[in-house]
């Protein structure tokens, strides 16, 4: 498969571990290094390590993350659905999007990055009611359209039309729901999943009448090799994230991809100009 789209990569700062200034440090470091986005995650404690080790809430720290920075994109990976009411994430999102876009009236950078949660403890501390998977994404089916139509009530208006990036990769309920709302569709899928599951979400796109090659696909690193993520590029994938966790966070794992990065958005090019 061949897209257009440019190759993206995106690094997420656990904010786990590790005190503010570090996580901040680390965001201005990866911005100067050149990734394209930078994530957290919406969890209230650690999801590994010393479980009540040091740890901060996602949106609060993703409004400081859209003043600290210039060029990067920036969201959650993933903020959890059951949290907050929609029209309150709607209004959050908005308002960073306005952070993010800086004081010369530019264009957003905020990427509304969610999913319907699975960190029980989250739900149970903070006294959400924790359900099932089945009814936690009914809940996120529910609660998107209302995040969509409230931008388009809120003054000022969003930005831009903000990406909606959902992750998951169950293929009954969350394709679904990728295939009516998502710009973007985050999975772990490795090259004969993503490809059996594409076809899934092209399915369900004809159920609701939407051409899912729209969709950007992104995927986790995580262990993978440069010609496992070759493989991944050639089923059209072009945004991949790199985790990273505190409390000293390695940037070398981001520098190695960045090259990876870099050298394909080169083979592209050369590809598209003219020899002889």
């Amino acid at each position: 498969m061949t897209t257009n789209r440019p190759l993206r990569l995106g690094v997420q700062i656990a904010p786990q571990h590790a005190t503010y200034r570090n996580i901040r440090d680390t965001v201005s470091a990866c911005e100067e290094l050149g990734v394209d986005i930078v994530f957290n995650w919406d969890h209230f404690f650690p999801l590994d390590g010393e479980p009540d080790g040091l740890h901060f809430e996602a949106w609060t720290m993703l409004a400081a993350i859209a003043e600290q920075t210039t060029g990067v994109e920036l969201g959650c990976l993933v903020n959890c659905n059951a949290y907050r009411n929609p029209s309150l994430q709607a209004d959050m999102a908005r308002t960073i999007d306005h952070i993010s876009a800086g004081s010369n009236g530019g264009v957003g950078r905020f990427i509304f990055g969610t999913g319907s949660g699975w960190f029980e403890r989250d739900f149970d501390e903070y006294g959400y009611d924790f359900g099932t998977k089945g009814s936690r994404l009914d809940a996120l089916a529910r609660d998107l359209p209302v995040i969509r139509d409230r931008w388009t009530k809120l003054n000022p208006a969003p930005t831009r039309d903000i990406p909606i990036l959902i992750g998951g990769g169950g293929e009954r309920k969350t394709l679904r729901i990728v295939a009516e709302h998502a710009d973007i569709w985050h999975s772990f899928s490795d090259a004969e999943t993503l490809e059996r599951k594409l076809g899934v979400l092209a399915a369900h796109g004809a159920d609701v009448g939407r051409d899912t090659s729209e969709i950007e696909l992104s995927t986790e690193i995580r262990q993978r090799t440069h010609e496992e993520a070759d493989e991944l590029v050639s089923l059209g994938v072009t945004m991949f994230t790199l985790g990273l966790r505190g409390p000293d966070f390695d940037l070398e794992k981001v520098r190695d991809w960045l090259a990876w990065r870099d050298q394909h958005r080169r083979s592209r090019l050369e590809g598209a100009l003219p020899t002889g």
